[in-house]
């Protein structure tokens, strides 16, 4: 029995270095892919900020082009608007086209908002008045 014992004690041995080799492994890999995402991040950003540069740049030239004919004044208001546009058009489509997903009704239950019921203050279905205080739903011709 006693070199049963031994054994163990190899294997536990056995054991803990292989799962050290890998611990090392697994860290020196996440290490390596860390290293080329943070490079490829800083690149984007730095990329992003010429951009800015250049897009300020693009708009100051148009200012000035717009002052030739223009006041200053109409010059920097026409350019801006034509940014807030720009800006308008590329958050539409920046926006998800298509079907919503379906709220969560049980989450709309547990928050205490029923989707089915009708809005608070009434009982959701009235009618339209006519011009003269007569009801559409009724006939009058009798």
């Amino acid at each position: 029995m006693k070199g049963l014992d031994h054994l163990e004690h190899l294997d536990k041995q056995l054991v803990d270095e292989l799962a050290q080799v890998a611990r090392e492994t697994v860290r020196d890999e996440l290490r390596d892919q860390t290293r080329r995402r943070r490079r490829t991040a800083t690149l984007y950003a730095a990329s992003g900020a010429v951009a800015l540069y250049a897009g300020a740049a693009l708009a100051l030239a148009l200012g000035l082009a717009l002052a030739i004919g223009l006041p200053g004044w109409a010059a920097a208001l026409i350019t801006a608007a034509i940014l807030g546009a720009a800006a308008y058009a590329l958050r539409e489509a920046a926006r998800p086209r298509g079907p919503r997903p379906a709220p969560d009704r049980a989450a709309d239950l547990a928050a205490g908002h029923d989707p089915g019921a009708p809005p608070a203050g009434g009982t959701g279905a009235t009618r339209p008045e006519r011009p003269g205080g007569t009801d559409p739903g009724t006939d009058h011709r009798a």
